[in-house]
């Protein structure tokens, strides 16, 4: 469990494929706090800590993560937000994140706001996930509030903290993201799905 709020920005170091898996390797300021089998989101991706070497870990990412998730287009280099699990007691700043990503979505637009950035993102409704104005939404990990939805579309305000402490800034009009929709609202879609 994960609350979406980052807690520092990892660099990729490594990518090896092997049997339809991919090992990632990350450079990080929390690694020498990190464990074996611990979990770490990566752009809200739920992976675990398989090596540990001095200030790199690596993690695996599986075939069905693969395909379901923007991780694999990840490159030598490229930033990774990053949050370990929530402790038991801890304030939830963000929101309920499970680190489980329901699909990829596609940034449509940047535009510089005065003091903020509006950031829009374009998806698949066909998989009968929704946004709602004021609700909460992930996007590589980072908890959100949505300021305009729309069917297959949302957008959302980003700080200058918040930009600058994740992978934000990097983010242009065509980047691929991984969305994480609120658990609450996953529920009452499926709900209206089956017509219960």
């Amino acid at each position: 469990m994960f609350t979406g709020i980052i807690e520092t920005v990892g660099v990729v170091r490594g990518l090896k494929e092997e049997l339809g898996n991919l090992h990632i390797t990350i450079n990080s300021a929390i690694t020498s706090e990190l464990k074996i089998d611990q979990s770490v989101a990566h752009n809200g991706v739920c992976l675990t800590v398989v090596n540990i070497s001095d200030s790199e870990y690596t993690v695996t990412a599986i075939k069905e993560t693969l395909e379901k998730t923007a991780i694999g287009d990840l490159s030598v280099n490229d930033k990774v937000n990053l949050e370990r699990a929530m402790k038991l007691g801890d304030r939830l700043d963000g929101h309920i994140v499970q680190g489980h990503v329901d699909q990829i979505a596609t940034c449509t637009s940047v535009e510089e706001t005065s003091g903020s950035w509006l950031f829009t993102f374009g998806y698949d409704s066909a998989l009968n996930n929704i946004t709602i104005e004021k609700g909460s939404i992930t996007v590589n990990g980072v908890s959100l509030t949505v300021v305009d939805s729309k069917r297959n579309e949302f957008s959302v305000a980003i700080i200058p903290y918040t930009h600058k402490h994740t992978n934000f800034h990097t983010f242009k009009k065509g980047s691929v993201v991984n969305l994480e929709f609120d658990v609450i609202g996953k529920y009452v879609s499926k709900l209206h799905t089956l017509h219960i």
